[in-house]
């Protein structure tokens, strides 16, 4: 069995917390699997907020693995969950669905059109594809089988006979306020779904005018959870309740009844006991005095367990979320981000960051210079020249204990490929041809070289570039702006046509499209820049723009050159 004195010499957070996980397993259930934990309600799209709620214990799991040691990565489907609201922006649901508001999750009927059967059952199969995609390892509960089939049925028994004790840490809380969070931005709208999203977080504690009941029943006539209970007897653990919706009320024995749950509260500590979880994150709606993961740390002890490491994870931001390609108003899911980036970089964003640092995640133009860095570092870790922590972080996000996720084999630019499918619209024939010639010497053999970063980019392209951003080429020249020109633009103009041909790749172009201010002002192509030659090359650059696109800016323009093709930029240049 590894030891925690062979464990990884890395500084990054990933293998500070499995340092501290491994010491804890060995302490508390040694020669047993290292149990971490995850919770995700499927009461709606469960988005990139939500899924650091995964890759936190992922991460330390997988660390764990890779030193050896047997881990399970419990995720628990809270599908036993009361369906709490209608969310907004869903295709196929309407105001009706509101008459299921109070039933669990998988009473409620999926989205019209969806081809599962139940609310739970849609939204988790989409986080499941994902989480595949993602190389997750995970064991998957359902809370619906284990109260259904009585799997907690000694632990309900045993919180109702404790019922006082635990109404006695509650109690504790009950009037305490959460201090205002000082120097917090104010949340986007992803952030504020993040809250929104934590599952039973909101739930009451089982608090009523009869008395306290940490259990709570869904109703046999309405299948809500709209009930109270009225009494309770422990010898013969005969319950009654009444439900307000309905006005049904019944009396049943608990020990041989499985149509209900334990308040969020008492469900959570009792989970930890009965999994012997060693380390579970909980995000910021969790920190506060009497949340559940504090209140919890008490509880857990009734059901002779203890609380797990814990670490509180900040918010996951999103910058630039085009509303087109959103159908959740704006609020984007691990499958919207796995569409436009591969699954490593998506990864190296959560494994970079440590849980209590926000981050966003980008939709917009900057998700090429996330690409970029990316690209960076992945020339710094072949060298030897990256920093370890960074080196860790990288390893994490391209592979798993169990291997390599799948990459593109030549990873060219995101910025050039999407510029390259924005200018050709996606034909293949003419993609390949520009992207063999921006290294002639290597030309492209197949398209599957660069997939599929290049199928990401295009999707990007096509979601989250609005229709007046993207690069439109001219059919024909803009005479009235040729005829305009002096002396000098169009002495530029000849300088760069005359250099086509002797420079057709991208580095070849992109010493020309820069050389030629150079030359005419009297300067070496190789002249180093001065803030007069750098107007004069931005000037250079705005007419070529708005002679090729009609337009002021555009993509880098070596790559919008290539895609034009020499003939046809001689044709809208030519003076």
């Amino acid at each position: 069995m590894p030891t925690v004195a062979q464990s990884s010499t890395e500084t990054d957070w990933v293998s500070r917390f499995a340092d501290d996980v491994i010491a804890d397993s060995e302490r508390r259930a040694p020669g047993k699997p290292v149990v971490v934990a995850s919770g995700l309600s499927p009461s709606g799209p469960i988005h990139l907020g939500n899924l650091r709620e995964v890759m936190t214990p992922h991460l330390v799991a997988d660390e764990i693995r890779r030193r050896g040691y047997e881990v399970r990565h419990l995720i628990s489907w809270d599908d036993y969950d009361r369906f709490r609201k209608v969310p907004k922006g869903i295709a196929g649901v309407d105001d009706s669905w509101a008459e299921h508001i109070g039933r669990p999750l998988t009473s409620v009927p999926a989205p019209e059109g969806s081809p599962y059967a139940t609310w739970a059952e849609h939204f988790k199969a989409a986080m499941e594809a994902s989480l595949a995609e993602l190389g997750v390892e995970y064991d998957g509960i359902s809370q619906t089988e284990q109260y259904t089939s009585g799997v907690y049925r000694e632990q309900v028994l045993h919180a109702m006979k404790h019922r006082g004790d635990i109404d006695a840490i509650l109690a504790q809380y009950r009037t305490k306020k959460a201090p205002p969070k000082k120097g917090q931005k104010p949340v986007d709208e992803a952030e504020l779904e993040a809250v929104e999203g934590s599952g039973a977080a909101a739930e009451d504690d089982g608090t009523s005018s009869a008395g306290y009941f940490p259990y709570k029943p869904y109703c046999g006539g309405c299948n809500k959870d709209l009930t109270t209970v009225t009494a309770y007897d422990d010898e013969t653990t005969e319950l009654t309740y009444q439900c307000s919706a309905c006005g049904f009320s019944e009396t049943v024995r608990l020990k041989e009844f499985n149509r209900g749950k334990l308040v969020w509260k008492v469900d959570w500590p009792m989970r930890w006991a009965y999994e012997g979880v060693i380390f579970e994150p909980s995000g910021v709606d969790h920190s506060s005095p009497g949340s559940s993961f504090q209140v919890g740390g008490q509880i857990v002890g009734i059901f002779g367990g203890e609380q797990p490491i814990g670490p509180m994870y900040a918010f996951v931001g999103i910058s630039g979320m085009a509303k087109m390609s959103s159908s959740r108003g704006g609020v984007p899911t691990p499958a919207d981000a796995l569409k436009i980036m591969e699954a490593p970089l998506l990864r190296w964003l959560y494994a970079r960051r440590r849980p209590n640092q926000s981050f966003k995640i980008a939709f917009d133009q900057e998700i090429q210079r996330l690409y970029d860095e990316w690209d960076k570092l992945e020339s710094k870790v072949a060298d030897g020249s990256a920093l370890p922590a960074d080196t860790a972080a990288h390893s994490r996000a391209a592979r798993t204990a169990a291997g390599e996720l799948p990459r593109t084999p030549r990873p060219l630019p995101y910025r050039t490929l999407a510029s390259v499918v924005d200018i050709t619209a996606g034909h293949d024939e003419q993609t390949v041809r520009i992207l063999s010639d921006l290294d002639p010497a290597n030309p492209l053999s197949s398209l599957d070289e660069v997939r599929p970063r290049l199928d990401r980019a295009e999707n990007w392209i096509s979601t989250q570039v609005p229709a007046e951003a993207r690069t439109v080429v001219r059919s024909e020249p803009d005479a009235e702006l040729l005829g305009s020109l002096d002396d000098e633009g169009r002495e530029s103009l000849r300088l760069l046509l005359e250099g086509l041909d002797s420079h057709w790749s991208l580095d070849g172009l992109t010493t020309l499209v820069y050389g030629v201010p150079k030359v005419m002002a009297g300067l070496a192509p190789d002249a180093k820049p001065t803030p007069e030659l750098k107007t004069a090359q931005r000037s250079f650059f705005a007419l070529l723009y708005r002679l090729l696109v009609s337009r002021e800016t555009g993509p880098r323009l070596p790559t919008l050159l290539l895609a034009v093709g020499a003939d046809r930029v001689r044709k809208l240049l030519a003076p």
